[in-house]
């Protein structure tokens, strides 16, 4: 498209979207190659900045030392644009990109099998290894600091990028840069593809039920209802929800599933600049009492649930505080193979509270030892954690 084609085709579609709310006295006008045309001075403000957007294409295109490529130059403008935010949650994504940020809530991907995110400093921390996986298997923890991947420096700036390096095929190897409690040091890690279970249940003594989930994907809701199911139908009397290293996922599984467990009442609101919506449990509720496992590890979706359920009174947390993520992002496609992740909102708790960077204090704070490594399975000889949840639940049994 040329630029006097372009200016046409802006003026008049801001002309016909504005039309309502022209303000003529506010107005000015603009010689475009068809004649005149009226437009407001937000509009032509717009217009001028945009020229200026041309003028630097055409002067790289003509006049910059090597050939330049015109998709490059785009990407890079709408890149800068998203960037532009200092947000780490908000990034334009290329074909590539964006199709290796979509396998992340499908279940299966080549990586490595940790969740990451932002801290206040800027780091790239690592909320939480997915167990089974290789990053679990190399000792990754959560809170461990990400500095470089494959020698590359990365920080919340690039998360993104830095995410997409550290996946890739089956059988290759990437190497991290990690910091933890002070001390630097590197680990190589072969990847392998990743196959997310994100529910485990099983029945403990006493008849109390035990549902770990472990992230929030697109099939977790449906696989929650089966495994709570299946304990009800096993004379389930109590149950405890384990979301310890759970880094979230998809709010619409997260409400889903508090559909099940939460009487009916709001679970979340998330407020923005131009939306703001209420999420609701549609109820009757799970009417047994519950405790809710939570570490450093449990992050935004499944603080969501975490701080519904203490808020709402319907069960209590034990463990260790949450890792504090109280934002909200949506996704554009746009049809092409690219997209756009982008903050939308902020969400609150029922009782009005935003965890952003502080997390959700646990009704029953208990540390786990330093040397204990959380196991796959429910282990109530040594996961005191748990211990604790289970002495609750069952003192709560009729």
């Amino acid at each position: 498209m040329t630029k006097k084609r372009f200016y046409i085709l802006l003026a008049a579609l801001l002309i016909v979207t504005n039309v309502i709310t022209f303000v003529l006295a506010n107005a000015v006008s603009v010689v475009l190659p068809n004649g005149k045309v009226i437009v407001s001075r937000e509009e032509y403000r717009l217009i001028k900045e945009y020229n200026k957007l041309f003028d630097v294409e055409k002067i790289l295109k003509n006049r910059y030392v090597d050939k330049v490529d015109f998709s490059a130059l785009l990407e890079g403008a709408i890149k800068g644009m998203a960037n532009s935010l200092e947000d780490p949650y908000t990034v334009y994504m290329n074909k590539k990109e964006f199709s290796e940020f979509m396998t992340q809530t499908t279940g299966t991907y080549g990586g490595i099998g940790i969740v990451v995110a932002v801290d206040k400093d800027d780091h790239i921390v690592v909320v939480s290894p997915i167990k089974n996986t290789p990053g679990e298997k190399a000792g990754i923890k959560s809170g461990d600091i990400i500095i470089e991947v494959n020698n590359k420096k990365v920080s919340g700036k690039n998360l993104d990028e830095a995410i997409a390096l550290m996946r890739g095929p089956e059988g290759t190897k990437v190497t991290l840069t990690i910091m933890r409690e002070g001390k630097t040091f590197t680990k190589t890690i072969t990847r392998e593809i990743i196959k997310l279970e994100t529910v485990y249940d099983e029945m403990l003594p006493n008849k109390i039920g035990y549902i770990k989930i472990t992230m929030f994907d697109q099939n977790t809701a449906k696989d929650f209802k089966a495994a709570l199911d299946r304990l009800k139908s096993q004379g389930m009397r109590g149950l405890i929800l384990d979301l310890r290293d759970n880094p979230g996922g998809l709010l619409e599984e997260t409400i889903d599933i508090s559909n099940l467990i939460l009487p009916k009442g709001v679970v979340v609101t998330t407020k923005g600049r131009v939306d703001s919506k209420e999420y609701y449990s549609k109820g009757p509720g799970l009417g047994l009492p519950l405790a809710v496992l939570v570490n450093k590890g449990s992050a935004s979706a499944s603080e969501i649930l975490a701080g519904a359920i203490k808020d709402r009174k319907v069960g209590v947390l034990v463990g260790t505080t949450t890792f504090g993520k109280g934002l909200v992002q949506t996704i554009v496609d746009f049809g092409d193979g690219t997209g756009l992740k982008y903050t939308i909102a902020r969400y609150y708790t029922p009782n009005g509270t935003n965890i952003q960077g502080k997390g959700i204090e646990p009704n029953y704070v208990v540390e786990l030892p330093e040397n204990y490594t959380l196991q796959d399975t429910p282990d109530l000889k040594a996961d005191i954690q748990l211990i604790k949840a289970f002495e609750i639940v069952k003192s709560k049994i009729k």
